[in-house]
């Protein structure tokens, strides 16, 4: 199943609040304030601060 785009104008990170990006190599969302990657699994963002793994920026290059 695919990420549907559109949840983006409605999601945001569950620390911060902030917009988050969808990486879609890495089928992940991207919070870049907290430098946290939260994974989506079957389609649906598990947006538990607990399931988010640190991101660096030059990983998602």
């Amino acid at each position: 199943m695919a990420f549907d785009k559109k949840l983006l104008e409605i999601v945001a990170c569950p620390v911060c609040k902030g917009k988050l990006e969808y990486d879609k190599a890495a089928d992940q969302l991207i919070c870049k304030f907290d430098r946290l990657a939260y994974p989506i699994t079957e389609g649906i963002p598990v947006l538990l601060e607990n399931r988010a793994t640190p991101w660096h920026e030059h990983a998602a290059e």
